[in-house]
């Protein structure tokens, strides 16, 4: 875990100047438009001072997923590093409005890839059952930066003339800390570098992540992950031990129509499944298929009852007992190991443990075993053809001592080598001859376009759900709301107390983003959002009710100031983080880049919509009607996470994509076998 933590602590480090270039723009621009006349003649100016830097985001976005997929992620976020540092001493100097506009634009193309890689490194590099913890990893160092960045405008706001070339300026020092943590602490992808075929230098970042040597099925998972899987279907196994009669111990997997006497009929994923599909609330009818897949799945719980005599399935599917692969490029494609092929499942050498003794097994994390089945027909020229398929396993106790039922997302195998012109071993041919040709055409498959609708929507209600406009102005909002009346006793002026509160208001986002990273992978990251959208909402609806109803105007305030501090509290414990969590866990790893900057390109649309709209909706709307919208896009978002996001926690980023396979085609899996079809 240590290494894991390190590299996506290292690659926060954007989000952090990201939050601190949100505060020091919303406080200097108090300044600028009193320093430079430009601004006061052309009051469009200052709006565009704001949004240039989104506008410079949205460009990089639509180059930096194509680019992450060709040169790499670690190299775009070094990049992004050294255009923070640019864009640092661009705004320190700054005679003049162009220059100023000019480093806005430069400080967007660095935060446009910080904001669109980090999420996609970090879920790339973490394990499943940390993922969403080190994935909120971002959003609390973007408000962390926001934090120190309020406190710092704070100090220079108190002086006689405050300049804001040092507000701004200031970036310089964390960029290069960012740009030294990158150099020296960040490795590379191992996924991406399995896509390449760097399979040694894969290899050897897996070690250093996972703080072990064993990484053989995690890279074995990484290059079945290089295909898309169009075909996965779910199927229904009963799993047990069988002695060849040579003493050699094997793992068989039985169709449910075959299994054993004494084992109970059907897995508790496909029942749990077929009664999703047939039964259920006009709810669940509106669900989409892979929400109600995975919500199926996660609501799974073991049977009462003692543990079985094989406690996991881990611990009776096993691999050809044999040194580790010499995952190299030069000899990854050979291997003159001797393995025999049973029809069903994967065999080794060793004695089979049933005991649950450690044995050397393709676990993949989160319950999740990955094994191959290969069968073998004759065609009508006589000649024998073999065809292999992947099979991501999940494990369930069973009924009976020595067996366990699994429920299996089978889909075409990435790589296989041939001896003789037969399959004889799974996840041995070079990656990086699965990966040629990925590309746009990709994002037409059911999976991947059904993924990509649910992200690039997800981003889109973020937006609209009024955060970005509520962060940039949130001085302007809170002077309109009357905060210098709850201030006026400490002497300070209008917009020292606005930035005063939007310091504090950014300190109390911490705990709750310190709470969002506890519970994203207990409860999940769907559970959040059904949790504190319904807070936006009644939060929004406060301010409405506070902006429309007379009272005193020390209630007034009070009232803004804790709907506000409310609403930005809650949105950083669900709506803030997760939608770039789920982006980064749904997309297939070769065009996973190409689709997060689809996605990403959605996000920055919408947030130059916000930014520029809301000083207008204010002036027009007032305070009532602007958060009236914004609970109103709330609602929506709400509807639209109860039907169409799943629950994502604790799965590996391949069988993930599986899933959306599986619910792309429309309907959910009948797994269900009554006894009277056993005949």
């Amino acid at each position: 875990m240590r290494g894991a933590v390190v590299a996506a602590a290292a690659a926060a480090l954007g989000n952090m100047l990201q939050g601190w270039d949100n505060a020091t723009i919303a406080g200097a621009l108090l300044y600028i438009r009193r320093d430079l006349p430009a601004l006061q003649a052309h009051p469009a100016l200052q709006g565009l001072v704001v949004a240039t830097s989104l506008i410079g985001a949205t460009i990089v976005t639509t180059l930096s997923g194509p680019l992450s997929d060709y040169r790499g992620r670690r190299p775009m976020l070094v990049a992004s590093a050294l255009l923070y540092s640019l864009a640092g001493l661009l705004m320190l100097w700054s005679p003049t409005v162009e220059v100023l506009l000019l480093a806005r634009l430069v400080d967007g193309f660095a935060i446009g890839l910080a904001v669109t890689l980090v999420p996609v490194y970090i879920s790339e590099t973490a394990p499943p059952d940390t993922r969403g913890l080190l994935n909120t990893l971002p959003q609390l160092t973007g408000s962390t930066g926001m934090f120190l960045s309020y406190c710092m405008v704070f100090v220079i706001m108190l002086a006689p003339i405050p300049n804001w070339h040092i507000m701004l300026g200031v970036l310089l020092f964390p960029a290069l800390l960012y740009l030294l943590v990158t150099v020296l602490y960040l490795p590379e992808s191992p996924r991406w570098l399995v896509s390449k075929g760097r399979m040694k230098e894969a290899r050897a970042v897996l070690q250093m992540l996972r703080g072990r040597q064993d990484v053989s099925a995690e890279m074995a998972l990484l290059v079945e992950g290089l295909t898309t899987g169009r075909d996965t279907a779910v199927e229904e196994y009963v799993v047990g031990p069988l002695e060849d009669g040579h003493g050699e111990a094997k793992v068989m997997l039985y169709e449910p129509e075959r299994r054993m006497s004494g084992v109970a009929p059907g897995s508790v994923f496909g029942s749990t499944v077929t009664l999703a599909s047939r039964q259920g609330s006009m709810l669940d009818h509106l669900k989409d298929p892979v929400v109600a897949l995975l919500d199926s799945l996660h609501d799974m719980k073991p049977p009462a009852g003692g543990m079985d005599v094989v406690p996991n399935l881990g611990s009776m599917i096993g691999v050809h007992d044999r040194p580790p692969i010499d995952w190299d490029e030069e000899s990854a494609g050979a291997d003159d190991g001797d393995i025999d092929a049973p029809l069903l499942g994967l065999r080794r050498h060793s004695s089979l443990s049933i005991a649950g003794e450690a044995t050397s097994t393709l676990g993949i994390g989160g319950g999740w075993q990955l094994a191959w089945k290969w069968t073998e027909v004759v065609a009508p020229d006589g000649t024998r053809q073999s065809t292999v398929k992947r099979m991501y396993l999940h494990e369930e106790q069973g009924d009976a001592a020595e067996e366990v039922h699994a429920a299996a997302l089978v889909s075409q195998s990435a790589s296989c080598t041939r001896q003789d012109d037969l399959l004889v071993g799974p996840a041995l041919a070079h990656p990086a001859e699965t990966e040629a040709g990925a590309g746009w055409r990709e994002l037409l498959e059911p999976g991947v376009r059904h993924a990509l609708v649910c992200g690039v929507a997800i981003q889109i209600l973020q937006q609209f759900s009024g955060i970005s406009g509520v962060l940039f102005y949130t001085p302007q909002i809170l002077e309109q709301a009357g905060v210098d009346v709850l201030l006026s006793r400490l002497g300070l002026r209008a917009d020292s107390a606005s930035i005063l509160i939007s310091g504090l208001t950014t300190l109390l986002m911490l705990p709750s983003i310190g709470v969002a990273m506890r519970l994203m992978d207990a409860s999940g990251r769907r559970s959040l959002l059904l949790w504190t959208i319904p807070v936006l909402i009644a939060s929004l609806a406060a301010l409405v009710v506070a902006s429309v109803a007379p009272m005193a105007a020390a209630a007034h305030a009070a009232l803004c100031t804790g709907s506000v501090v409310v609403y930005l509290c809650c949105f950083v414990m669900g709506f803030g983080p997760i939608p770039n969590i789920l982006c980064a866990e749904i997309f297939p790893t070769r065009v996973r880049g190409l689709c997060i900057a689809i996605c990403s390109l959605a996000f920055w649309l919408a947030d130059i919509a916000v930014t520029y709209s809301l000083p207008v909706m204010l002036s027009s709307l007032g305070l009532a009607g602007v958060f009236a919208i914004y609970a109103a896009v709330c609602c929506v978002a709400l509807a639209f996470v109860a039907l169409r996001v799943p629950e994502t926690k604790g799965l590996p980023l391949e069988v993930i994509i599986d899933f959306f396979n599986v619910g792309a085609k429309g309907t959910l899996p009948n797994l269900h076998h009554d006894e009277d079809d056993e005949d």
